[in-house]
């Protein structure tokens, strides 16, 4: 049965799943496939130090993790301005971007989401054994705090709006170091508010269904 492959394919899955498709034989356990396609759906990041180690993804669709193509694209363009940032990892979802940027090593993170089933994620995946914050707050209200971050991830819900009110905040309150990075993820017809010109370069990149913008702060 599908099950029994998944068993075998992911020697990993374990607990209730597992124990239910044993007890049913394999080919009525409708639940525990159910649960043995959540597990394994669970993707595996390619920086993490600790091998083997998966994040859980959201079973529902309120939470909209990067596709593995955009989050590969996503840090080949900024692989060399991770190491030792200090990282937000806003509207933080599973928080996957930050765990990433983490493994790649940022010298700390902090996730927020408003979300508590978001939340909820974000600290069983920390459990890789990589120091975070996680806060479960308004993520427009976080930027008002004046903290200030060297790398921001933004990647709200789509057709929100709030990519460009959180972009506004972050140049409002200033929390953008000098020489810090800000990444957007958004659909290709997304438009984003325009910045002064101390915020330096903006780049953009498509990747099928979603558009990377890259903004770079001078150090001026």
């Amino acid at each position: 049965s599908r099950a029994l492959q998944l068993v075998r394919r992911f020697p990993g899955i374990r607990g209730k799943g597992r124990r239910n498709i044993r007890q049913r034989g394999g080919a009525r356990g409708g639940r525990a496939l159910a649960l043995l396609i959540h597990e394994a759906r669970r993707f595996q990041l390619a920086g993490l130090a600790r091998r083997g180690r998966r994040l859980l993804e959201p079973v529902g669709r309120d939470v909209r993790p990067t596709a593995d193509q955009g989050k590969e694209a996503m840090f080949n363009i900024i692989q060399f301005d991770v190491e030792g940032r200090k990282v937000l990892d806003l509207f933080a979802g599973t928080g996957q971007l930050g765990i990433e940027a983490l493994s790649r090593g940022a010298a700390e993170c902090l996730f927020v989401d408003s979300a508590r089933d978001s939340v909820r994620l974000v600290q069983e995946n920390r459990r890789c054994g990589l120091a975070a914050r996680v806060l479960q707050c308004d993520a427009l209200g976080i930027l008002k705090s004046g903290e200030k971050f060297d790398l921001i991830f933004l990647d709200p819900p789509y057709g929100s709006g709030l990519e460009a009110k959180a972009i506004e905040t972050v140049k409002e309150f200033d929390i953008l170091s000098r020489g810090g990075i800000m990444v957007v993820e958004t659909r290709p017809e997304t438009a984003l508010p325009v910045l002064p010109p101390e915020y330096g370069t903006t780049k953009t990149y498509r990747y099928g269904k979603i558009k990377l913008t890259v903004i770079t702060r001078g150090n001026n």
